[in-house]
């Protein structure tokens, strides 16, 4: 006997729902992300007044996490692949837990550095896992949205962190501001247990009763199932490779080269620059005490999410590229407007005005455009035979060039000074548009399998997805 839950009427509501759930739950692991680098700006200075810090050993407690996220990165391909998405992102949450616990405890800046790089390893694997588990459960049509969630969701974290850093730099307790992050690493740890395997992995193991019960749980109708099916099945009966691959076929190089450059670019912005150092750079704006630094970091904190909130809502109207350029255009002006503001000297309350607004501008280009576009980008011009490796190479490279960023800021501003420094942020910016222009393609609305099968095809890297 049918029940009124089983009812036509009720069972899309219901697979939307669940959809819904899945795709937040997995976008849960960008909140841990956002956290961990919001938390160091705040606790930064207090642990470089209980240790005793300089500039340099201050730099290697930031890049520790990036160095332990690249290795992580590394290894999640091969990971995800034996386990699994779902049960690579539970192994991710469980280091954040040791790693958030072991930095709380540090008694030594050796130490902090030892726990940092195995927080750095759960990013790692939960910034590989989670955009390729998101890109392979999400309906086309909502891929990016459903991807730009788990960057909203490093932005809420952000925010997160901020706000938590404030309330806690009343007692000056950096172990709280570190160790509080075990918290929500554990709810997110019991939220990815109950998530299902990406139908495209369980496909490729084989499993295809598996992967159809999961497809029904998650789309409205047995047609779009079925069509679903049909549409994978014949590009998963291709193996996963990886060097071998990408040694013999010069079109998976070309599509493995352009995630690099757009992991780099990601972060030749200056976004974390901004996001490590922000007390620090609010100090170069005018701002005194480290409680007044540490409210405009939340004020930047805040932009980051209502900002990102843009390309969830248009990334699947206007397409990729029209969001990537006004976002590289708005970063080049922010960057420059702050540059030209330091060179000419903050002094006052409008110069600081003026200051704190193009940080803000920066900020909010960023959230709507490289931000998710980067992420979402990777996570779909990579074929089926070789995407897992294809987003391992891009992830390490993230990371690696995350590390070479925040390990040379302090020096940069140093040797450069303030203003040059935001001024060839500014320039970087403005390359970035060139080269989305001649070389990203237009992913929006096109599945998987198409974009893989023209790239494998030999056609030009801007064209993917075009045409029949």
């Amino acid at each position: 006997m049918s029940t009124l839950a089983d009812s036509p009427v009720l069972a899309p509501s219901r697979s939307k729902r669940y959809g819904l759930f899945v795709c937040l739950m997995a976008a849960l692991a960008g909140l841990l992300f956002g956290l961990d680098i919001g938390v160091i700006s705040g606790a930064l200075p207090f642990i470089a007044k209980h240790f005793v810090l300089n500039d340099r050993a201050q730099e290697w407690i930031v890049s520790s996490m990036m160095v332990g996220a690249a290795l992580g990165a590394l290894g999640a391909g091969w990971l995800s692949w034996r386990l699994g998405r779902r049960y690579a992102l539970a192994l991710a949450a469980m280091l954040f837990i040791a790693g958030s616990l072991w930095s709380g405890f540090a008694g030594s800046p050796a130490q902090l550095i030892e726990a940092r790089l195995l927080l750095g390893l759960a990013v790692g694997m939960a910034s590989f896992t989670a955009p390729l588990y998101l890109s392979e459960v999400a309906p086309r049509h909502v891929r990016g949205a459903m991807i730009s969630t788990y960057q909203l969701m490093i932005t809420v974290g952000i925010l997160a962190a901020f706000l938590s850093n404030i309330g806690l730099s009343y007692v000056a307790d950096w172990r709280w501001m570190l160790g509080i992050i075990a918290v929500p690493a554990a709810i997110f740890l019991a939220g990815v247990l109950a998530l299902p395997d990406s139908p495209r992995w369980l496909l490729q193991k084989n499993r295809a009763a598996e992967a159809r019960a999961v497809l029904q749980r998650l789309y409205r109708n047995p047609a779009d199932v079925q069509a679903e099916l049909d549409q994978v099945n014949d590009d998963n009966t291709r193996p996963q490779r990886g060097w071998s691959h990408l040694r013999a076929n010069p079109n998976f190089r070309r599509s493995v080269l352009l995630g690099i450059v757009l992991q780099v670019f990601q972060q030749l912005t200056g976004i974390n620059v901004v996001m490590y150092y922000a007390p620090r750079i609010f100090q170069l704006a005018g701002f005194g005490t480290h409680e007044q630094q540490l409210w405009a970091t939340v004020i930047v904190g805040l932009v980051n999410v209502v900002a990102t909130f843009g390309a969830i809502a248009f990334v699947d109207r206007w397409g990729r590229k029209p969001i990537l350029y006004a976002g590289c255009a708005i970063m080049a002006f922010g960057m420059c407007a702050l540059g030209f503001l330091l060179h000419a000297g903050v002094a006052g309350v409008a110069a600081q005005s003026l200051a704190v607004a193009s940080l803000l501008l920066f900020i909010a280009g960023f959230a709507m455009s490289a931000g998710p576009l980067v992420w979402i980008l990777c996570s779909e011009i990579q074929p089926q035979q070789g995407r897992d490796f294809g987003i391992a190479v891009s992830t390490l490279v993230n990371w690696v060039a995350n590390m070479a960023v925040a390990a040379t800021f302090l020096s940069l501003l140093s040797t450069a000074g303030e203003a040059n420094t935001f001024e060839l942020y500014a320039i970087l910016n403005v390359i970035f548009a060139i080269v989305v222009y001649f070389y990203v393609p237009e992913t929006r609305g096109v599945s998987l399998e198409k974009l893989g099968n023209d790239l494998m095809s030999g056609k030009r890297l801007r064209d993917l997805g075009t045409g029949t």
